[in-house]
C-alpha cells in the first residue's frame, strides 16, 4: 500500500495488497483468512491521508471487501435498510434511490429484497464501482470523491439517500450532509449511518451539530435515530469487542 513513511513494511502496511498476494500464492485460503487479518487491512486505511491513496486503497481492498467485512460482522448495512423498510410507505418499485459510496453494492443488494428497483450508485473507488456494476442492480454508476467535488446529480431527484460506512474521520467531511438533504426529493428520506466508539466521537458530535441546524433551518426532519452497542467488531488497539455506532433517518418536508 503507498505510504508516506519510510518505515520498515509491514503486513498491516500493506494492507488488501497481502490478500492478493497470500490467494496468488496459495499461502492462505478464504476460509482460514482470520479477523487479525481484517484488523490490519482495516488499520492500513488509516495510514492513507492523500485522495490518490485511499482511492488506491479501496481499488485494492475491492475483490476481498465483503469478505472482510461479513468477517468484521460490520450490521450498519442491513439495519439501515431495515429502517428504511419501516419508514417508507411510497411505491417501491417506482422510488430512485442514490446510494452514496456504494462500494460493491451491499446496500443495493439488500433494498431490492425490499421491493426497490432503481439505483443510482456514487464511490470514489473504481474498483469498487466495477464490482457494483456486476450487480446489475444500478442504472447509473458514478465516481466522485465526497468533500472535495460537488455530489454529481440532479438536486431534489432521490426518493431515498443512503450514506452507509463513509461518514467517518478522514473520509467523507459532515459537510457533505447538505448536499445529500439537495438530492432528496420533497418528502423523500436520507438514512446516514456512522460509528460512534471514542475515535469518532468528535466527528459524531460535529455531525449532530449540523443534523439538528439543518433541522432548525426546516430542511429536513428527524424519524428516527438509533444507537447500536454492536454496530462492528473493534480494531482499535485501545478497544475489545464490539464498538458502537448510530443510524439516523430523516425527512424532508412534503411538498
Amino acid at each position: 500500500m503507498l505510504s508516506t513513511k519510510t518505515e520498515k513494511e509491514t503486513p498491516a502496511d500493506r494492507g488488501p495488497q497481502l490478500h492478493q498476494h497470500q490467494q496468488v500464492n496459495g499461502m492462505m485460503s478464504a476460509e482460514n483468512w482470520t479477523f487479525e487479518n481484517v484488523k490490519a487491512v482495516i488499520l492500513s486505511a488509516h495510514k492513507n491521508t492523500t485522495s490518490s491513496n485511499k482511492i488506491a486503497f479501496y481499488d485494492n481492498w475491492a475483490e476481498n471487501y465483503d469478505q472482510d467485512v461479513a468477517i468484521l460482522d460490520f450490521r450498519a448495512p442491513r439495519l439501515a435498510v431495515k429502517s428504511i423498510d419501516s419508514h417508507f410507505a411510497g411505491d417501491r418499485e417506482a422510488a430512485v434511490v442514490l446510494d452514496v459510496a456504494c462500494g460493491t453494492g451491499q446496500v443495493a443488494k439488500l433494498m431490492k429484497r425490499h421491493g426497490f428497483r432503481h439505483f443510482v450508485g456514487i464511490d470514489g473507488s473504481r474498483g469498487m464501482m466495477e464490482l457494483a456494476k456486476k450487480t446489475e442492480l444500478y442504472q447509473d454508476l458514478k465516481q466522485c470523491m465526497l468533500g472535495e467535488e460537488p455530489l454529481p446529480v440532479q438536486w431534489g431527484s432521490f426518493d431515498v439517500v443512503m450514506i452507509i460506512g463513509a461518514l467517518s474521520i478522514g473520509h467523507v467531511p459532515v459537510s457533505v450532509v447538505r448536499e445529500l438533504c439537495k438530492a432528496t426529493k420533497p418528502g423523500g428520506y436520507i438514512c446516514m449511518a456512522t460509528r460512534s466508539n471514542y475515535d469518532h466521537l468528535e466527528y459524531k458530535a460535529a455531525l449532530e451539530c449540523e443534523l439538528k441546524r439543518m433541522e432548525e433551518e426546516g430542511l429536513w426532519v428527524c424519524v428516527d435515530k438509533t444507537e447500536v452497542e454492536d454496530w462492528e467488531k473493534a480494531v482499535s488497539e485501545k478497544e475489545e469487542g464490539y464498538i458502537s455506532g448510530c443510524l439516523y433517518v430523516y425527512k424532508t418536508p412534503a411538498p
